[in-house]
């Protein structure tokens, strides 16, 4: 009952489990809004609509919250995070970097 290499050969060719292709995710670029609670962050997200009627162009915002594991970003930093799994009931984004710091 050995293992010729036959056998052994066979499992090498053989792919292992399939790679699951994942969506990409989203990003954000937005300014640090609060940054008093730990590990978490609210950042307000700027973007620019045209009005449907009139066509002038009107500023809107959102605001998230967002993961913060390191406690890095501070209030009125300009910041980019990414989207990502429910952390808690309201943060479903992730601090990826800080671009600039507050002055």
């Amino acid at each position: 009952m050995e293992q010729t290499e036959e056998h052994t050969e066979e499992h090498a060719d053989e792919p292992d489990e399939p790679t699951v292709d994942r969506n990409d995710r989203k990003e954000r670029i937005g300014v640090v809004e609060s940054a008093k609670m730990d590990k978490s962050i609210t950042v307000s997200v700027r973007r620019q609509m045209k009005h449907p009627m009139y066509g002038k162009y009107l500023e809107r915002s959102s605001t998230f919250m967002a993961h913060d594991e390191e406690d890095e970003a501070r209030e009125g930093d300009t910041v980019r995070v990414m989207e990502t799994r429910p952390i808690s009931k309201n943060k479903r984004w992730r601090l990826v970097e800080v671009i600039e710091r507050a002055k």
